[in-house]
């Protein structure tokens, strides 16, 4: 704020300066003192000059009035932990989808498309999130690769790199750490990564999943101090005691809020809790929300009210060092929700720094999309393929084999573990003819010659091939498969489209969704793409994947910083160790 700004909301709080905006009759909940009161707000441009209880108020004048009838006022809603390429929409979409929902901020971790484009990867989310009617913030990725050594991406992250990009406008701190086992085991390349954001003092975001006890006081003695990879309550209970934040997450995916908030019941108003989406597909933000939905399901799963909206505004502003957001207050920015109940959470009107962006869940600003070369970049980049390339040569040439792989927990889950199978083995290769388990392959694909294929249980692919670029965190090319030709097929067609997902049966594309900019973003809105994916649902589901998000579920097979066994473009990985498991 300039010295003449303030100058000028001084004027309007004494009464000297008419106000731009007043918001009479106001239900205001106020997240610092936990109480609700029926109040007038002055605004004067972008901020709040004056608030005052309905009672005792002078009325100033103000060159617009806006009667809220006793409606709910809250702080524009802020996403703790979020991914925008887990949406596959650009920024500017993504916008257009989320801020009639309530969400004025967020804070966005660009490490898929980073994983795949480098530093042209964040320049492009910055570029497309420009001039944007709310403030949609990013994170330099630290773990570019996930696993230095195990897997081949499209960049690398090192630390004087991580310097330089903590410069850039808009740029928070260091996004997840996801190499735990790296940190709580003083691996020098994040040690040097993450001390380059703690000289700095800027914000460290975590990612522990299953730590605990004296391995979770190691992890929060490395730095990062945040998890949203919190999957249920009891690890909550020791995160947030421990300082921790816990980023409750709600996604299409994962869902964790009821868990962790049923477990922490009796905790005091913790500081340490905020709500995230993480990863939303276009229909579940259209339909159930986006922020917004997440503190419906806390309020439903026993969390009061006002601490499921501060969850989501002062703890997340507090903690992100967010300054003058995150409340509604005198100097903060005017960035407010009007609701019209405590309990169902429906935005009727978005104030984003003092203009009124959104109604009744309608749009009311226009969107700035801006003209960006990458957009129109085939960025998959893969050799020709054979047949051969998608079969597991084995060791003897025919009879049964023993070979190790990895099985899913459940089919919702993205917890693996590993098992040794007993398999066919014909002319020379596995032979998965008649079993329940399918093959799945990693591809490079940034130019390297590198591919590794491996037997999966419980993934439930009937038949065909279902192929993706969209593959945590390396978004290489994973294709799962029954036989080798359909996923032949469904390399070359992912490879023609730009990316994107393919499914073939017969040698024939039954189906494909393209995501062509970076392997990962779509061109289309948020309502034509919800209307796409969830066409590709159905068929996935026809072909044998129940998930709660089935186009998500194949890229878990690649996700090698989650437990305990996942598959990259080097092997099949043991993510504790941190090692390639032999196959035979």
């Amino acid at each position: 704020m300039t010295k003449e700004e303030r100058r000028e909301l001084i004027k309007v709080a004494m009464g000297y300066s008419n106000a731009t905006l007043k918001l009479e009759n106001a239900n205001l909940v106020n997240v610092f003192s936990g109480e609700i009161y029926l109040a007038n707000i002055y605004i004067y441009k972008k901020y709040i000059a004056d608030i005052v209880e309905v009672e005792k108020d002078s009325f100033k004048k103000a060159d617009k009035i806006i009667d809220i009838q006793g409606k709910y006022l809250v702080p524009g809603f802020i996403d703790s932990h979020l991914h925008i390429e887990s949406s596959h929409l650009t920024p500017y979409h993504f916008a257009e989808a989320i801020i009639p929902k309530g969400t004025t901020t967020i804070i966005a971790d660009p490490h898929e498309i980073c994983n795949a484009l480098g530093e042209e990867g964040l320049n492009y989310m910055l570029k497309a999130s420009e001039n944007l009617p709310m403030n949609q913030y990013f994170l330099v990725p630290s773990c570019i690769p996930s696993v230095m050594k195990l897997e081949n991406t499209g960049a690398e992250f090192d630390a004087d790199l991580v310097d330089k990009l903590l410069e850039k406008d808009r740029i928070l701190g260091l996004g997840e750490v996801m190499d735990y086992i790296g940190v709580i085991h003083n691996d020098k390349r994040m040690e040097d990564i993450i001390d380059v954001a703690y000289r700095k003092n800027m914000f460290l975001q975590g990612h522990s999943p299953e730590l605990q006890g004296s391995e979770l006081s190691a992890y929060l003695c490395g730095g990062p101090y945040t998890c949203h990879e919190t999957r249920d309550g009891v690890h909550a209970i020791d995160k947030i005691r421990k300082g921790m934040t816990v980023d409750a997450r709600e996604s299409s995916i994962s869902k964790n809020i009821a868990s962790i908030i049923e477990n922490i019941k009796s905790f005091k108003s913790p500081r340490n809790l905020t709500l995230c989406t993480d990863d939303r597909e276009p229909k579940d933000i259209l339909e159930k929300g986006h922020i917004n939905d997440c503190v419906r399901v806390a309020i439903k799963a026993g969390l009061e009210p006002i601490e499921a909206i501060r969850a989501v505004t002062l703890n997340t502003a507090q903690i992100y060092r967010l300054d003058k957001r995150g409340a509604i207050a005198p100097s903060y920015f005017a960035d407010m929700l009007v609701i019209d109940n405590l309990k169902d959470i429906n935005v009727e009107k978005v104030f984003f720094e003092g203009e009124l962006v959104a109604e009744n869940n309608k749009l009311l600003v226009q969107i700035n999309k801006p003209h960006i070369d990458l957009e129109n970049k085939n960025t998959i980049n893969i050799d020709e393929l054979k047949v051969e390339d998608f079969m597991i040569k084995a060791p003897i040439e025919n009879g049964k084999l023993e070979i190790v792989g990895m099985e899913y927990i459940n089919k919702i889950s993205s917890v693996t573990r590993k098992k040794t199978f007993t398999v066919n083995v014909k002319d020379g290769y596995v032979d998965l003819e008649g079993d329940e388990l399918n093959f799945a392959i990693s591809i490079n694909r940034y130019g390297k010659k590198t591919k590794a294929i491996a037997v999966v249980e419980n993934f439930y692919v009937n038949r065909g091939a279902i192929a993706t670029t969209y593959s945590h965190d390396s978004h290489n090319l994973t294709i799962i498969y029954k036989k080798p030709i359909d996923a032949l097929v469904a390399a070359q067609r992912v490879k023609n489209i730009a990316g994107g997902i393919v499914v073939v049966e017969n040698e024939k594309v039954v189906k494909e969704l393209p995501f062509p900019i970076g392997g990962m973003l779509s061109k289309n809105s948020a309502y034509e793409l919800g209307n796409y994916i969830v066409d590709m649902n159905k068929v996935l589901r026809d072909y044998g994947i129940e998930s709660a998000s089935p186009i998500t579920r194949p890229s878990t097979l690649s996700l090698i910083v989650i437990p305990e066994v996942k598959l990259s473009d080097m092997g099949l990985i043991d993510v504790v160790k941190q090692e390639i498991i032999k196959q035979f």
